[in-house]
């Protein structure tokens, strides 16, 4: 699985980003493209603190140890996968505006430190820099197969 650390990859994620346009429509999924943007700048903030995020079900935590190997192993996620509350977009957003922001919080992202090697995900817990880096990565390619590109 590529990272979203790897020399080069930031600039493919942007450049398939910038290949979107409002009109960008899902092959799945009830979000349209602005949406999609926001949801991934929002889910990107969960590293930096700006998104909270609910604890979990307990029951969650007892297929914590399969969830995690889903977020950075080689495997596409399937689609239509469920998120937490605190991710689920659906009031309308200007895509100018969240393209641009995604942007940015990508680069505020990789200039996270990471004390000791790994930061805490509020809901998968301590992660090293290299399995954030996949996951993010992993992410972003799964919403931008969502729209095509």
């Amino acid at each position: 699985m590529k990272s979203l650390f790897e020399p080069g990859i930031k600039e493919e994620i942007i450049s398939r980003m910038n290949s979107l346009s409002p009109g960008s429509q899902p092959q799945w999924g009830s979000m349209d493209v602005a949406q999609m943007l926001k949801h991934l700048k929002k889910t990107m903030k969960v590293a930096t603190g700006e998104t909270q995020l609910s604890q979990p079900p307990w029951y969650f935590k007892l297929m914590m140890p399969f969830y995690r190997s889903l977020l950075y192993n080689d495997k596409p996620w399937k689609q239509s996968l469920p998120t937490a509350r605190e991710l689920r977009m659906t009031d309308p957003e200007n895509f100018e505006n969240e393209q641009r922001e995604l942007k940015e919080t990508i680069n505020t992202f990789l200039q996270l430190p990471f004390p000791d090697g790994k930061l805490k995900h509020p809901v998968f817990g301590w992660l090293s820099k290299e399995q954030w880096g996949k996951m993010q990565y992993k992410h972003l390619d799964h919403h931008f197969r969502q729209f095509g590109v």
